[in-house]
């Protein structure tokens, strides 16, 4: 495929709007086939780590009955493919079909092999007539030698549109536990690259399996939107709710930023390119923050 032919692909793609992705092992019927009323603005089909190996094929076979099930309400939908050759190979065969939005790739490690997946995935949808570049991908990072490539990794190919750390994976790599001190440092990595490269950053400070203290969950997410995270990873559905409702603009902060934005007319109407709101000065940074917060009001549609 050309670089022509991407960038129309690209030209007519945006970067979705996923304040929570919901795991959903593959195989667990009774979960796939209520996935769909739990909130998420995506639905991940794991196939990887929460599928035993000898229920690894059916929930293969089954993908395409999984798909349609997931995302009959409009949530994106996603799949967690496995990072060994052979289970690749095999679950690029049954995924690559109509109605998956991403591929989560795990354990990412270069931006090789984001380019090899790409490849393969590009020669499936030919195949099998279907948009070429439309299924885009995730790109979790879980090991302490992925942090050398963040950049390269995010460049790597166009069908990149999200990256996000592995905390349980990356503590485990490194000896450690997923706590704050430790994974500080990795995520605003990832946070940082994935906004220079243009893509999605997602993100929780902590364990990722933590889901019975609200209150503790809800501010580590309210940290992460600080730091500049856009939505987060879930694994049970108890966090889907608090994760949309953290990684959303709230009310004053919608009214906030019209208000900037109203000034900024009358400003630059009067020639002037920075201005005084509310006894602080406003200038283009200013600006476009509010312009971010106006564009990630939940009340706009969501998806791929």
């Amino acid at each position: 495929m050309t670089k022509d032919t991407f960038a129309a692909i690209e030209s007519t793609m945006s970067i979705p709007r996923w304040r929570s992705l919901l795991f959903v092992p593959a195989h667990v019927s009774r979960f796939v086939d209520t996935a769909h009323e739990r909130g998420a603005d995506g639905i991940i089909l794991d196939l990887e780590d929460s599928v035993p190996q000898d229920q690894k094929g059916e929930s293969r076979r089954q993908l395409c009955a999984s798909v349609a099930k997931v995302g009959r309400r409009g949530a994106s939908v996603l799949v967690r493919v496995n990072r060994g050759l052979r289970a690749l190979a095999a679950d690029l065969d049954a995924a690559v079909i109509a109605g998956v939005d991403a591929f989560v790739l795990p354990k990412v490690d270069s931006a090789a092999w984001v380019a090899e997946i790409a490849n393969a995935v590009s020669e499936l949808e030919r195949e099998r007539n279907l948009a070429v570049g439309r299924i885009r991908f995730l790109a979790l990072i879980e090991t302490p030698a992925a942090l050398q490539s963040l950049s390269a990794i995010a460049s790597a190919h166009p069908r990149m549109v999200a990256m996000a750390l592995g905390p349980e994976d990356f503590s485990a790599s490194v000896g450690g536990a997923p706590e704050l001190d430790l994974l500080l440092t990795p995520n605003l990595s990832v946070l940082f690259a994935a906004r220079a490269a243009g893509l999605l950053p997602l993100g929780s400070i902590g364990s990722i399996g933590e889901f019975s203290d609200k209150d503790r969950l809800r501010e580590a997410a309210a940290h992460a939107r600080r730091l500049g995270f856009a939505g987060a990873l879930a694994i049970h559905p108890a966090q889907v709710a608090i994760f949309n409702k953290t990684f959303s603009p709230s009310p004053q902060e919608l009214e906030w930023a019209r208000r900037v934005l109203v000034a900024q007319k009358e400003a630059t109407a009067q020639g002037r390119g920075a201005f005084a709101l509310d006894g602080k000065m406003v200038d283009p940074p200013v600006i476009r923050r509010a312009r971010d917060i106006i564009a990630t009001d939940p009340g706009a549609e969501l998806g791929v």
